[in-house]
């Protein structure tokens, strides 16, 4: 490296954002996901035995999946090599797997390749890294922020340990927040701040677990606040909500929190917890969720946990798409959150999806039913010759316009597919079929 290489490095160190600066360097420096790194636990024990094993370390922005391939890193006796899936092809890959089969072949020397955001590899880039991972000839160490059972080929997941890390704890983050006000070599200890307690508690919250929100924004409100007469840099709340605008919920559109948000969006109202629901409501409407997508799934649950227990429900549902539709947002949020309050609190039936699963399950795997004489068409020329409609009894004809007779096929006559509830307007149908039979 020539001085002008060294002295661009040393530039860029010093100048690095808050959060490369406060990177931990050893296992005992770094925060939170003690379930992890532990004393005890599988990676403390992995890092402190010298013993890695291929890995992918999947978890939010910010919870130190990168710091921990540095952690390793540092505390190995393997020869390191990163990689970043944005910038690098199979080219880059074979280079390092060259210069790995050279050294293991003759120094004897391991070499671990991490490789940030290892989802954004397409196929063909993970399948180069596969005879080589398991052959041992690399130890990979993936970091993810989108599901790896999703991302990333199954053939290559298989020879991976799979380490979910968490979004950190308020505590986690008071104390990377008072370690970086204090730390006068890497943090801002060299300046005279005066922070109080509600700006650091808002500032915690907002970060949502992510550390490195928490540190650059805390820079920022350090370095852009100028200190007063005596050299004091007061921050107070106006100033933190200043450099962090608006907190954003935790949320991508095609990834995990996308799908559990709407997974527990449905099941809230599926519980009759209307509270419940209009939080994830609220959640996925602040993140920019579709609308419409939010809708499309009020509907179905309308329909499969509400049903005929109050058939009006799936009529609010419907009404609140075609709101949506037609006014757009924000003023959508308002029948979005009418119709769904609506069918969290509503009786709840699953009758009729159990109903038509049952018919679907045994026309897929019983014997195909004919359709009986008595039921077929009689609306076309000679089908009476064919027997059609022969003894069919017109309901209309009777008191109550009901009279018995076989509906179902041969074979499937005693076949009860639904099931009325007991629940709202479903018990009312229930007492009336049972009438029926009774009479």
């Amino acid at each position: 490296m020539d001085m002008f290489t060294m002295a661009m490095e040393d530039s860029l160190k010093r100048n690095a954002p808050l959060a490369d600066r406060m990177r931990p360097q050893t296992i005992n420096e770094f925060v939170g996901q003690q379930h992890l790194i532990g004393e005890g636990n599988f990676l403390n024990r992995a890092i402190k035995a010298d013993r890695i094993t291929s890995m992918i370390l999947f978890g939010p922005p910010g919870t130190g999946k990168t710091t921990l391939a540095m952690i390793i890193a540092n505390s190995t006796n393997m020869r390191f090599e990163k990689l970043s899936a944005v910038t690098s092809g199979v080219k880059d890959i074979r280079e390092v797997i060259n210069k790995a089969e050279e050294d293991l072949k003759f120094y004897n020397k391991r070499t671990i390749l991490f490789i940030d955001e290892i989802h954004r590899f397409n196929k063909a880039q993970q399948d180069a890294l596969l005879p080589f991972v398991e052959r041992g000839i690399i130890i990979l160490i993936g970091a993810t922020t989108e599901n790896p059972y999703f991302e990333v080929n199954k053939a290559l997941l298989s020879r991976c340990m799979v380490l979910t890390l968490e979004h950190l704890e308020r505590q986690d983050l008071l104390n990377l927040l008072k370690r970086a006000l204090t730390d006068k070599e890497k943090g801002l200890g060299n300046y005279n701040v005066d922070i109080d307690q509600d700006s650091i508690d808002y500032l915690i919250t907002v970060a949502d677990g992510d550390a490195r929100v928490l540190l650059n924004s805390l820079e920022i409100g350090v370095l852009s606040t100028p200190s007063d007469e005596k050299g004091l840099i007061k921050i107070d709340l106006g100033t933190i909500r200043e450099c962090i605008q608006v907190k954003k919920a935790i949320y991508d559109k095609d990834g995990d929190e996308h799908y559990d948000t709407i997974s527990a969006f449905i099941k809230s109202m599926r519980g009759t917890d209307p509270n419940a629901t209009i939080y994830w409501l609220g959640k996925m409407i602040n993140a920019g969720e579709d609308p419409k997508f939010i809708a499309r799934r009020i509907i179905i649950c309308a329909s499969e946990d509400v049903g005929n227990a109050d058939p009006t429900a799936l009529q609010v549902a419907v009404a609140a798409f075609n709101a949506v539709s037609i006014i757009g947002m924000p003023e959508g949020r308002i029948p979005l959150a009418q119709a769904a309050l609506y069918v969290a609190t509503a009786p709840k039936s699953n009758s009729s999806i159990v109903a038509i699963d049952g018919a679907l399950d045994d026309i897929k795997n019983l014997e195909t039913a004919r359709v009986p004489l008595h039921l077929k068409d009689t609306h076309y020329k000679g089908s009476e010759k064919l027997g059609h409609g022969k003894d069919y009894k017109y309901p209309h004809d009777y008191p109550f316009n009901y009279i018995p007779q076989d509906y179902l096929p041969e074979g499937f006559k005693d076949k009860e597919y639904y099931k009325p509830s007991e629940n709202g307007f479903e018990q009312g149908i229930k007492e009336r079929l049972a009438k029926l039979k009774k009479d």
